[in-house]
C-alpha cells in the first residue's frame, strides 16, 4: 500500500503549503525537494509493482519507503493539529523541522533506488516461466460434480448449428469451477463425437501469442522450420487458414484482458460457422466483449446439495457418509458459501482425518474445521490454493484499486455493504483521485464497477437506475483482505478472545493504520487505549451502547490523527470537546441523544461526510455548515434546522447531500447555497411548505442538479391521521432534473398522482406510510412516461385501474402492506420492460400477481426472466 500512502502524503504536503503556508515559514525550498523525491519514489513503486514478490531487495525498499512516508504523515498531521489547537505554530515542540528531518532517510532511499536501476548484478526478474505452456489442470473425473444444468445448456449450445462464428464465454469469480466446468464439457462424449478436432489452451496472465498459435498448429499440421521462422502475425494467418471450413472446438481457459482476446482472435476464422470457441474468464468485461452474439454465462455459486456432494467426494472419496459426520459435514458445506474451490480445499484437509472408521478424534477434527471454515480455506491448506487463487486477481489490479479492494477487510463477514457508505469512506481515506470531468463519487463508482467486473466484489442489490446499491465479498475474499494488508499494517480487526484479552493487544495497535471492531466495543473503549498512528476506527457491532461521559472521553482520546470515524453503535450523551481537535477527520458517523449540533463542529474543517443520528425528532444545527468548505454529505435522521444563510455568504459548492432538513430551512436562499446538490430530504409539516406559510418549495425548482428528493410529512405531536397536506405543488414547481421521488405520510388523494405523472424525468416513485389515501386509483393517460420503479407501501387502496400504456417503461413494481387491495391490473403484463413484481402482505392481490407472472412468461424473449416474489407465499 506504499503507493497510496505516497499519494496521500503528496496531497497532505500540498494542503500544508496552500492552507498553512505561514506555518512553514522559510522551509518552502526543502518542502519542494521532498515533493520531488516523493514523486520519483511513486514512479519507482509503480514500475516495480509486478516484481515485488520475486525480489527481496525491492520488497525491502518498498517497506522502507512505506515506513518513512507514514512517519512524515504523522509529523505533518501532528504539526497541523498542534498548531491549530494552540493557535501558535511554535507551540508544537517538533515544528516544521521534524518534517525536514526525514530528508536524509528519503535521500538514502533515493540512492538505493538508483543503485537498483543501474546495478548490473540485479537483473529484472526472469519472466520466462510466464511463457511456459501449461497443461490444463483437469479435475479428477469422479469429483467433477455440480452445474448439471449449465453443463447441459453449454453442450446444447455448442452442438447447435449457427449461421455465425460462435464464441461462448463462461465468467465468474475465482474458485467457482470455470475450468472444471469447461473440462467437463470438453470431455463429454457428445462433444467428443460432435467435434472431431478439440484443442485445449491454458492462457496465463503473461502468455505468448506465438506459443499459443504453435500449440494450435501442433494439433493441425506438422511444425516445420518454415513455420517456426514466421512472426506472430504470419502464424495467426496460418492458423486461421487451417481452421477455415473445419468443425472444431477450441477452449481458451482463463483469459484475463480484452486485449488478450484481440491477440488470440486474430487466429480465428470469422466466417467459419462450424467452429466453436469456449473461453473462461474472471473478468466480466472479457466475457461480454468476446461472446458473440449472445451474452456470456455468468457462473453461479454451488447450491447446498452440490456443495455437500463435492465435500463428500473430496473428504471421503465417495458419496456415502457415516451418520456421525453428516450433520457437521453439511454444516461445513454450507459454511463454504457455495464456492467449489473452498469446498475442495476443506475436503482435502478432512480427507487426511477421514480414512478408515470414524473415531472420536475424527469427529472432533471435523467440528473444529466447521468452526473456522474460512480461515482454514485461506491459510492452513499446504498448497494455499485459495490464497494463491485470490492473489492472481489481486496482483492483476492496478495500484489505485489495491487499497480500495483490501479495504473490504474492515467489514464483518456476510456484511451487506451500502455502496454510498463505502464510496464516502474510500474518499475520506484518500483512495480516490480526482479525474477530469468526474466527481470524486463518480470516480469511486468506476473503481467499484471495475472490482465487480473482475468478480472480486459481488453486486447484491441494485438501485432503480441499475447502479449497485448493496455489495458484498465472499468470506474467503474478506479473509484475504484481512490477512494480506495486516502484513503491511494497512488494517487490522480487533478481536476479543475467550481468555478476556484483545488481539492484537492494545500495546501493539499503534503500528496499524486502520482498525475495526465487530463486538465487545465498549469493553475495548473502557480499557482506555491510545493509538497514535490510526487513521480510521470503525465499529460494526450489532449491540448498541450508551456512552458515559468517561467513555465518551476515552473513545475520542484514543485517537489523535483519525480521518475516518464510524462509531454508530455508540450513543453519545455528551460530545467531548476533544472531538473538535480531530482536525483531519474527513468522514464521521455517530449517534447521540442530543437535539443540538454544537457550533464547534466548524473546527472540523476537513469534514467531507457528516452523519449524525439522534433519538430526538429535531436537530438544531448551530455549526455553520456553510463555512465547512469540504463538506459533501450531511445526513441525519432528525429534522435538522440549518443555520441562517445570507446572500453574501459563500456558496457550499461541494455539498451534494442534505437529508433531512426542516421545512423552515428550505428557504429561498438555499438554492444559492447549494448549487450542486444532488440529494435532498425534507422532514416536517409539509403542508406549511407546499402552501408557502413556511419555507419556499419554489427554491427547489432552481436546483438544477437535484435528482433525488425525499419528503416526510411529520406533524408530531398530532395524530398521523391529521397529517394530510391538503394542497400539493403543481408539477412545474418540482426540480427540473428530478429522477427519484419518495413521499411519506402525506395522505394525499389519488387524484394528485396525475401531477406526479407529469414529471418528465421521473424514473423512481416510492409512496410509503400512507403517502396516498383513498379506495380507488384510476391511472390517467399520458403520465409516467419514464417511470421504471413504482413502490407503494402501507395504503388503504382497494381498486387499481390501469393498463400497460400508463406505465410504458416500468421495470419493477413493489407493493407492501396494501392489505385491502383486491388485485393488480393484469394488463400490466403487457409492459415489455416489466421484469420484477414484489409483494409483501398483500394477500387479496396475490392471485392477480400470479396471473401477471404466468402471462409474462408466455411472452418473454429468450434469455430474459420475470421475477415474482410473494410473501406470505400462496399455494
Amino acid at each position: 500500500m506504499a503507493e497510496s500512502a505516497v499519494d496521500f502524503l503528496l496531497q497532505s504536503i500540498k494542503d500544508l503549503v496552500v492552507y498553512n503556508s505561514r506555518l512553514m515559514q522559510d522551509k518552502k525550498g526543502e518542502i519542494e525537494i521532498l515533493e520531488t523525491d516523493l514523486r520519483l519514489l511513486r514512479a519507482f513503486l509503480r514500475d516495480t509493482l509486478k516484481n515485488r514478490k520475486k525480489n527481496e531487495r525491492i520488497n525491502h525498499l518498498v517497506r522502507k519507503i512505506q515506513d518513512v512516508v507514514y512517519e512524515a504523515e504523522n509529523i505533518i498531521d501532528a504539526f497541523v493539529t498542534s498548531a491549530a489547537v494552540e493557535k501558535n505554530p511554535k507551540s508544537y515542540s517538533g515544528n516544521a523541522a521534524d518534517l525536514l528531518a526525514i530528508g536524509p532517510e528519503v535521500e538514502w532511499i533515493m540512492n538505493q533506488v538508483k543503485l537498483w536501476t543501474t546495478d548490473s548484478r540485479i537483473s529484472t526478474v526472469d519472466d520466462s516461466d510466464s511463457h511456459r505452456r501449461l497443461e490444463p489442470r483437469l479435475p479428477r473425473e469422479e469429483n467433477v460434480v455440480g452445474f448439471a444444468d449449465v453443463t447441459e445448456d453449454l453442450i446444447r449450445r455448442l452442438t447447435r448449428e449457427t449461421n455465425y462464428f460462435d464464441v461462448i464465454s463462461v465468467i465468474g469469480m475465482f474458485g467457482l469451477g470455470k475450468t472444471t466446468l469447461a473440462c467437463k464439457v470438453y470431455n463429454d462424449e457428445k462433444i467428443q463425437y460432435f467435434f472431431p478436432r478439440r484443442i485445449w489452451l491454458s492462457i496465463s496472465q503473461d502468455f505468448s501469442a506465438r506459443d499459443i498459435f504453435l500449440d494450435i498448429l501442433k494439433q493441425l499440421t506438422t511444425i516445420s522450420d518454415r513455420i517456426l521462422a514466421k512472426n506472430d502475425h504470419e502464424l495467426a494467418y496460418v492458423v486461421a487458414g487451417l481452421l477455415e471450413g473445419r468443425k472444431f472446438l477450441i477452449v481458451m481457459d482463463d483469459v484475463w484482458e480484452t486485449a488478450d482476446w484481440d491477440r488470440l482472435h486474430a487466429a480465428l476464422p470469422e466466417d467459419n460457422t462450424k467452429g466453436k470457441v469456449l473461453i473462461t474468464s474472471r473478468m466480466n468485461g472479457v466475457g461480454y466483449y468476446a461472446s458473440r452474439p449472445r451474452p456470456p454465462y455468468n457462473l453461479r455459486l454451488f447450491n447446498l446439495e452440490e456443495s455437500w456432494e463435492l465435500l463428500r467426494l473430496e473428504a471421503l472419496g465417495k458419496l456415502d457418509c457415516p451418520s456421525q459426520l453428516e450433520l457437521v459435514g453439511r454444516r461445513i458445506a454450507k459454511s463454504c458459501d457455495g464456492l467449489p474451490l473452498a469446498i475442495a480445499v476443506i475436503g482435502g484437509m478432512l480427507a487426511t482425518m477421514s480414512s478408515g472408521s470414524v473415531t472420536t478424534a475424527t469427529r472432533r477434527y471435523w467440528e473444529k474445521v466447521s468452526d473456522h471454515v474460512s480461515s482454514y480455506a485461506i491459510g492452513i491448506d499446504p498448497a494455499y490454493r485459495m490464497q494463491k487463487s485470490i492473489s492472481l486477481s489481486y496482483d492483476k489490479l492496478p495500484y489505485h484499486l489495491r487499497p480500495c479492494f483490501l479495504y473490504f477487510g474492515l467489514f464483518p463477514k456476510d456484511y451487506e455493504i451500502p455502496v454510498s457508505k463505502l464510496i464516502r469512506m474510500w474518499i475520506g481515506e484518500g483512495f480516490v483521485q480526482q479525474e477530469l470531468d468526474y466527481s470524486l463519487e463518480e470516480t469511486a463508482e468506476k473503481y467499484l464497477e471495475d472490482l465487480i467486473n473482475r468478480n472480486l466484489v459481488k453486486s447484491d442489490k441494485f438501485n432503480p437506475d441499475g447502479t449497485v446499491k448493496i455489495c458484498r465479498v465472499h468470506d474467503t475474499v474478506r479473509d484475504f483482505c484481512s490477512i494480506e494488508p495486516a502484513n503491511e499494517n494497512f488494517l487490522q480487526e480487533i478481536k476479543y478472545e475467550r481468555d478476556g484479552q484483545f488481539v492484537p493487544s492494545t500495546s501493539d495497535l499503534d503500528k496499524y493504520h486502520r482498525l475495526s471492531m465487530h463486538s465487545k466495543c465498549l469493553k475495548f473503549i473502557s480499557s482506555k487505549p491510545r493509538v497514535r498512528r490510526a487513521r480510521s476506527f470503525v465499529c460494526f457491532s450489532k449491540d448498541k451502547y450508551v456512552l458515559s461521559p468517561e467513555n465518551s472521553t476515552n473513545i475520542i482520546g484514543a485517537f489523535k490523527l483519525l480521518r475516518v470515524l464510524d462509531v454508530s453503535p455508540f450513543t453519545f450523551t455528551k460530545i467531548n470537546s476533544d472531538l473538535y481537535n480531530l482536525l483531519h477527520l474527513r468522514y464521521i458517523a455517530l449517534s447521540s441523544d442530543l437535539s443540538v449540533l454544537p457550533s464547534k463542529f466548524n473546527q472540523l474543517w476537513n469534514i467531507q461526510t457528516l452523519i449524525v443520528d439522534t433519538t430526538c425528532r429535531t436537530l438544531k444545527v448551530e455549526a455553520d455548515i456553510w463555512k465547512m468548505n469540504q463538506l459533501r454529505h450531511f445526513k441525519t435522521n432528525a429534522s435538522a434546522t440549518l443555520p441562517k444563510s445570507t446572500k453574501s455568504g459563500k456558496k457550499s459548492s461541494e455539498l451534494q447531500t442534505l437529508s433531512f432538513i426542516s421545512v423552515e430551512s428550505c428557504m429561498e436562499q438555499l438554492s444559492d447555497r447549494v448549487p450542486n446538490l444532488k440529494k435532498l430530504g425534507i422532514r416536517g409539516q409539509l403542508g406549511l411548505l407546499f402552501d408557502g406559510r413556511h419555507g419556499s418549495f419554489d427554491s427547489l425548482r432552481k436546483m438544477r442538479e437535484l435528482g433525488k428528493l425525499k419528503l416526510i410529512n411529520d406533524v408530531y405531536p398530532y395524530p398521523q391521521r391529521e397529517a394530510g397536506v391538503g394542497s400539493f405543488p403543481e408539477y412545474r414547481r418540482f426540480p427540473p432534473s428530478l429522477t427519484s421521488l419518495t413521499l411519506c405520510a402525506t395522505f394525499l388523494s389519488w387524484e394528485h398522482m396525475s401531477t406526479l405523472g407529469k414529471l418528465e424525468g421521473l424514473e423512481v416513485l416510492k409512496l410509503k406510510d400512507n403517502a396516498f389515501s383513498g379506495s380507488i386509483l384510476k391511472a390517467v393517460d399520458g403520465g409516467f412516461q419514464q417511470l421504471e420503479l413504482l413502490h407503494i407501501e402501507d395504503t388503504d387502496l382497494i381498486v387499481w385501474n390501469a393498463s400497460s400504456r400508463h406505465y410504458p417503461k416500468l421495470r419493477s413494481l413493489v407493493l407492501k402492506y396494501c392489505k385491502k387491495l383486491r388485485g393488480i391490473p393484469v394488463e400490466l403484463a403487457d409492459i415489455p420492460s416489466l421484469q420484477k413484481l414484489e409483494m409483501h402482505t398483500c394477500i387479496s392481490a396475490a392471485k392477480s400477481a400470479k396471473d401477471i407472472s404466468d402471462a409474462k412468461k408466455k411472452t418473454l424473449a429468450e434469455g430474459s426472466e420475470f421475477v415474482l416474489s410473494i410473501y406470505p407465499p400462496i399455494s
